[in-house]
């Protein structure tokens, strides 16, 4: 697999962060993962503002995962930001979340997430399903090719 590809993970739980690393680990996934715990952290190191203006790397990360109900700006607030903006409107976006609710799940899709995944309850479930998706969108996944990124007007 690819360790050059980053996973962004936004989440603002203690346990269920390091329940996904745990769960990432086991499965090999030697990827780098960085975490921010609100949403403006998120926009802020996805468009490199504020305490990340100087991130190192140019790339963005191969996948986001995204909670919905996120401190300072929501989830879904932040992917509407990312699907509104040229340099991150391709971005790979999970919606990783605790909602079961439809309207969350449609809004989620409306606003144009990858894919949206509701956290088990299950302790090994969800270590199980986070494994498979950092899997999927590290290994199998093929994104867009960089130069493909830009839509022009």
């Amino acid at each position: 697999m690819n360790i050059n590809k980053t996973i962004l993970m936004v989440e603002d739980n203690p346990q269920d962060e390091k329940l996904m690393l745990r769960a990432l680990r086991k499965v090999n996934l030697a990827n780098q993962v960085d975490v921010v715990r609100d949403g403006q952290q998120a926009l802020d190191y996805l468009f490199r503002e504020g305490e990340f203006a100087g991130r190192e790397g140019g790339d963005l990360p191969a996948i986001v995962l995204l909670d919905i109900g996120l401190p300072r700006v929501s989830g879904l607030e932040v992917l509407k930001r990312l699907r509104d903006d040229p340099r991150t409107h391709l971005q790979p976006v999970v919606i990783l979340t605790s909602s079961d609710e439809e309207r969350d799940r449609l809004a989620s899709y409306e606003d144009g997430a990858n894919s949206f995944v509701r956290k088990p309850l299950d302790f090994t479930e969800f270590a199980e399903t986070v494994a498979r998706l950092g899997i999927y969108w590290l290994a199998v996944n093929k994104p867009p090719q960089e130069k493909q990124h830009v839509r022009t007007a």
